[in-house]
Protein backbone atom coordinates (compact mmCIF):
# COMPACT_ATOMS: atom_id res chain seq x y z
CA UNK A 1 0.00 0.00 0.00
CA UNK A 2 2.91 2.51 0.94
CA UNK A 3 4.76 1.54 -2.49
CA UNK A 4 1.45 2.51 -4.57
CA UNK A 5 1.08 5.57 -2.41
CA UNK A 6 5.15 6.84 -3.11
CA UNK A 7 4.38 5.76 -7.13
CA UNK A 8 1.04 7.58 -7.67
CA UNK A 9 3.07 11.16 -5.37
CA UNK A 10 6.19 10.46 -8.32
CA UNK A 11 3.94 10.29 -10.96
CA UNK A 12 1.62 13.52 -9.67
CA UNK A 13 4.96 15.71 -9.02
CA UNK A 14 6.70 14.93 -12.07
CA UNK A 15 3.15 16.08 -13.97
CA UNK A 16 3.60 19.34 -12.24
CA UNK A 17 7.05 19.37 -12.61
CA UNK A 18 6.40 19.05 -16.78
CA UNK A 19 3.10 21.51 -16.87
CA UNK A 20 5.47 24.09 -14.64
CA UNK A 21 8.37 23.73 -17.15
CA UNK A 22 5.90 23.98 -20.11
CA UNK A 23 4.28 27.14 -18.83
CA UNK A 24 7.78 28.86 -18.23
CA UNK A 25 8.81 28.00 -21.60
CA UNK A 26 5.94 29.28 -23.15
CA UNK A 27 6.63 32.53 -21.17
CA UNK A 28 10.12 33.19 -21.81
CA UNK A 29 9.28 32.60 -25.74
CA UNK A 30 6.26 35.41 -25.34
CA UNK A 31 8.55 37.76 -23.41
CA UNK A 32 11.46 36.92 -26.15
CA UNK A 33 8.80 38.06 -28.85
CA UNK A 34 7.73 40.93 -26.89
CA UNK A 35 11.41 42.58 -26.55
CA UNK A 36 12.29 41.40 -30.33
CA UNK A 37 15.09 39.36 -28.85
CA UNK A 38 13.62 36.11 -30.75
CA UNK A 39 13.35 37.93 -34.15
CA UNK A 40 17.09 39.24 -34.01
CA UNK A 41 18.22 35.52 -33.15
CA UNK A 42 16.44 34.20 -35.56
CA UNK A 43 18.07 36.84 -38.29
CA UNK A 44 21.77 36.12 -36.84
CA UNK A 45 21.00 32.55 -37.29
CA UNK A 46 20.11 32.49 -40.90
CA UNK A 47 22.42 35.32 -42.18
CA UNK A 48 25.39 33.49 -40.13
CA UNK A 49 26.92 37.17 -39.83
CA UNK A 50 27.69 39.70 -37.18
CA UNK A 51 26.35 43.29 -36.75
CA UNK A 52 27.81 46.15 -36.58
CA UNK A 53 27.06 47.43 -33.43
CA UNK A 54 28.74 43.52 -31.96
CA UNK A 55 32.03 43.95 -34.38
CA UNK A 56 32.82 47.56 -32.69
CA UNK A 57 32.24 46.09 -29.12
CA UNK A 58 34.80 43.12 -29.85
CA UNK A 59 37.49 45.54 -31.53
CA UNK A 60 36.39 48.48 -29.09
CA UNK A 61 36.13 51.19 -31.96
CA UNK A 62 33.12 53.78 -31.85
CA UNK A 63 30.84 54.25 -34.78
CA UNK A 64 33.41 57.55 -35.48
CA UNK A 65 36.54 55.63 -35.38
CA UNK A 66 38.75 55.83 -39.17
CA UNK A 67 39.67 52.95 -41.12
CA UNK A 68 43.17 53.25 -39.80
CA UNK A 69 42.15 53.46 -36.06
CA UNK A 70 40.12 50.11 -36.78
CA UNK A 71 42.94 47.99 -38.28
CA UNK A 72 45.19 49.37 -35.44
CA UNK A 73 43.08 47.90 -33.14
CA UNK A 74 42.43 44.87 -34.81
CA UNK A 75 46.54 43.99 -35.35
CA UNK A 76 47.17 44.71 -31.82
CA UNK A 77 43.89 42.68 -30.46
CA UNK A 78 44.94 39.62 -33.11
CA UNK A 79 48.60 39.49 -32.49
CA UNK A 80 47.50 39.51 -28.43
CA UNK A 81 45.29 36.47 -28.96
CA UNK A 82 47.68 34.58 -31.30
CA UNK A 83 50.46 34.40 -29.10
CA UNK A 84 48.71 34.60 -25.57
CA UNK A 85 44.69 34.28 -26.01
CA UNK A 86 42.45 31.91 -27.82
CA UNK A 87 42.06 30.91 -31.19
CA UNK A 88 38.28 31.72 -30.50
CA UNK A 89 38.74 35.11 -29.69
CA UNK A 90 41.15 35.21 -32.57
CA UNK A 91 38.79 34.41 -34.86
CA UNK A 92 36.26 36.23 -33.51
CA UNK A 93 38.39 39.63 -33.88
CA UNK A 94 38.71 38.53 -37.62
CA UNK A 95 35.35 38.32 -38.23
CA UNK A 96 34.71 41.70 -36.38
CA UNK A 97 37.25 43.22 -39.18
CA UNK A 98 35.63 41.56 -42.09
CA UNK A 99 32.10 42.94 -40.65
CA UNK A 100 33.55 46.49 -40.21
CA UNK A 101 35.22 46.48 -43.82
CA UNK A 102 31.70 45.43 -45.66
CA UNK A 103 30.43 47.92 -43.77
CA UNK A 104 33.15 50.33 -44.83
CA UNK A 105 32.52 49.19 -48.53
CA UNK A 106 28.82 49.92 -48.43
CA UNK A 107 29.26 53.25 -46.96
CA UNK A 108 32.13 54.11 -50.04
CA UNK A 109 29.58 52.66 -52.78
CA UNK A 110 26.59 54.70 -51.61
CA UNK A 111 28.97 57.98 -51.16
CA UNK A 112 30.18 56.91 -54.94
Amino acid sequence: MAARIIANLIVMGSGVLVRAFAQAYRQALANASKNGVAKEAVQNIRRGAMTETEARMILGVSENSTWEEILKRYDRLFELNATKGSFYLQSKVHRAKECLESVMKQKQQGTS
